[in-house]
């Protein structure tokens, strides 16, 4: 604030600056034009009065040309000398009015001559009238005779009275020259000087002239007024430059702080209001919802799979991905307040609609509206949104659990297969206690050694020989049983574990492995993509090897189509590190997934397992038949070894012997089992013993 003061104050200086020189400039033009008023008049007051002493001592000559001047006489000569001497030769005894008479005779003479001049032209003749021989100078009376028939002006006697006091008190000539202020604002400039009519003893009367001054100094007026035309247009022209860079700093200012304006309550990337704009309207909505007794509804939608997408295809492709959602959510919802929250999260505030048919409409209308892919870069991407929704039903509602309910439905609707949306039910509350709960005992499980391997065996399908182990995960809760891994697993990703138990199952399979009584069965241990980390999943191999002792050609790596999608040039690089150890890699799930044929031409896996979806169906459905004859066919003409997992009976086995599969895994040979005492050859009619009751469920 102080410093935009001090410009202001600047500028307010600047322009008084301006001014104050133009007005000195103003006012030495005025001074030095009265001071050439004043030259002007002085030097035709000078010339007018020696002609007229001419004209009187020529007229006086004509009537007696000779006889010197009076003997004695001490009087200066001049135009009163001229008078006198005019008056002598004339006559000694002549009254007043017939020396008036003279005078007015020489006067008019005078004047007959001056017309011939432009600048000057006698305005009247004053006569002097003394009441009393005694009387005083100021008591003179004055009589008037204009010059023609027009009366003088009452202003132009006004002017008359000073020099014709003058003239009166010194019998000099004199005269009166208008102000400098006049000459800006009069165009009939003139001066007036009176020159005095004097006889031998007093001065009788005064001839009044006027001298035009309206082409005094016009050089220098016209000279003047123009540099100060040149002054203040230069300054003129400054200040507006001065204006102009000052309005060009306080525009970039407005609009900086109009953009910080802006990015503070909104995202950048999409334009969207932000979290800190939306928590202050639901806080709003929610106190006005309660005055009036009415129902708000939140919306939490996500994108589905877009790490993935950004992955696959690039940051710029996943920003303008969000800009499109974004612009479809505007479409949608209209008037609600639509926000992105975080990365692929946004929210819609509902206000006004009250009725939950018509906010399902909406979700459902939202969730329509994503069925047609968008054209990123000349790529048809699939739109995917998993909605949660909550509506205020007590008054007493505050935003955070308005908020937490509309997320454990996000939460219900993503683990609902996507693409879809759920409304908030009472029973999420005890679900996310659950979920809770399981997060605890999930930390402390690591620590308290609650989890434990169980192995599904692999059999050779040309002679049915045990070749390995599949690695099973459980968790023996020591309150709750065993639980699945298809419930805690989940957790364990959400929470941030799943990398810590899946480095701990890694190194124990390899210790229990390394401890089997034949070295010759292989290991393969399931490694999820929320658990796959690009340079450090080889080094924990490496690591798992080492400090087991287990021979890495004993080690297969099982990996799911979908990890490849996440990052394929990191995730090749990585699984060729782990390859170069001896390690074996398996496509796990093959044929489930996105673009199986692309990926096995850009990485050689050692084993293809087909998955358990289509040897349900084998022998049931024709199509089923085929694809699983051409996945055999692929990997023989690749020289990889087909598993095929999930068999189950006789009728599945021949089939796939008949394709030509290589291993099989299922129900039909064999449930998991605990093989920490290394104790592998246990078999009953040729098969190993299973261990009744467990459920053959791999780590995700």
């Amino acid at each position: 604030m102080l410093k935009k003061l001090k410009t202001l104050l600047g500028v307010v200086a600047g322009i008084l600056i301006v001014f104050s020189f133009a007005g000195a400039i103003q006012g030495a033009n005025l001074w030095f034009a009265q001071a050439l008023f004043e030259r002007d008049a002085k030097e035709a007051t000078t010339r007018l009065a020696r002609d007229l002493q001419s004209h009187m001592r020529a007229a006086g000559g004509a009537e007696q040309d000779d006889g010197p001047s009076p003997a004695g006489d001490p009087r200066p000569a001049g135009l009163r000398t001229s008078l006198d001497l005019w008056e002598v030769r004339s006559s000694h005894a002549r009254s007043r009015e017939e020396i008036q008479r003279d005078l007015q005779r020489n006067v008019d003479t005078f004047v007959a001559h001056l017309d011939s001049h432009g600048l000057e032209r006698p305005l009247a003749t004053v006569w002097f009238v003394r009441p009393a021989a005694d009387a005083a100078p100021h008591s003179v009376a004055q009589q008037i005779v204009p010059v023609g028939d027009a009366a003088l002006p009452p202003g132009l006697q006004a002017r008359l009275a000073a020099p014709l006091r003058e003239v009166l008190a010194n019998g000099q000539p004199a005269f009166t020259a208008p102000t400098a202020f006049e000459h800006r604002t009069d165009t009939s400039l003139t001066a007036l000087i009176a020159l005095p009519l004097a006889s031998r003893t007093q001065v009788m009367g005064a001839l009044v002239l006027a001298h035009d001054l309206s082409t005094t100094g016009i050089f220098l007026n016209d000279f003047v007024n123009f540099g100060v035309a040149i002054v203040v247009v230069l300054c003129g022209v400054a200040m507006f430059v001065a204006a102009f860079f000052v309005w060009m700093r306080f525009r970039d200012r407005l609009k900086a702080s109009q953009t910080i304006q802006f990015l503070a309550h909104h995202d950048a990337l999409t334009g969207l209001p932000n979290r800190t704009v939306f928590s202050t309207k639901l806080n709003e909505a929610l106190r006005l919802a309660n005055a009036k007794a009415t129902n708000i509804a939140v919306m939490l939608i996500d994108v589905d799979k877009f790490k993935q997408i950004n992955d696959t295809h690039g940051h710029a492709v996943g920003d303008l991905f969000l800009q499109v959602i974004a612009d479809r959510l505007r479409s949608v919802f209209g008037d609600h307040l639509v926000s992105r929250l975080s990365g692929d999260e946004f929210a819609v505030l509902i206000t006004s609609v009250t009725e939950r048919r018509e906010v399902t409409r909406l979700a459902a209308t939202m969730i329509e509206a994503t069925r047609a892919p968008t054209r990123i870069d000349g790529k048809d991407l699939q739109i995917s949104l998993s909605i949660g929704i909550a509506q205020a039903r007590e008054a007493a509602w505050r935003s955070s659990r308005i908020l937490h309910c509309a997320d454990l439905a996000l939460y219900r609707s993503k683990h609902s297969g996507r693409s879809t949306f759920k409304w908030y039910s009472p029973d999420m509350d005890e679900e996310a206690q659950r979920r809770k709960e399981l997060e605890e005992d999930l930390r402390k499980a690591l620590a308290n050694d609650e989890f434990r391997l169980l192995y599904q065996p692999q059999f050779s399908l040309g002679d049915l020989q045990l070749t390995g182990y599949e690695t099973l995960l459980r968790w023996e809760h020591p309150d709750k049983g065993t639980i699945s891994p298809t419930v805690f697993i989940p957790i364990a990703e959400d929470c941030g574990l799943i990398e810590e138990i899946g480095s701990w199952v890694l190194r124990r399979a390899c210790k229990e492995a390394a401890a089997w009584e034949n070295p010759a069965l292989t290991v393969a241990v399931n490694v999820s993509p929320a658990q796959f980390r690009p340079g450090k999943t080889e080094e924990r191999v490496a690591h798992a090897l080492k400090t087991s002792g287990l021979d890495p050609r004993r080690l297969e790596i099982e990996i799911t189509e979908s990890l490849l999608i996440a990052d394929t040039e990191a995730v090749v690089k990585t699984l060729t590190h782990v390859r170069e150890m001896g390690v074996s890699v398996a496509m796990d799930d093959f044929g489930t997934g996105y673009s199986s044929l692309s990926y096995l031409s850009r990485f050689p896996f050692d084993t293809i397992k087909i998955d358990r979806a289509f040897v349900a169906t084998l022998g049931k459905n024709r199509t089923t038949d085929a694809i699983v004859a051409s996945i055999v066919g692929l990997g023989r003409s690749l020289g990889v070894t087909i598993t095929a997992e999930g068999v189950e009976n006789d009728e599945q086995v021949t089939l796939l012997r008949a394709t030509g599969c290589d291993k099989v895994q299922g129900f039909l040979f064999g449930k998991p089992m605990d093989l920490s005492d290394g104790r592998t050859g246990d078999l009953v009619d040729g098969r190993p013993r299973p261990e009744h009751g467990a459920r053959a469920t791999r780590v995700a």
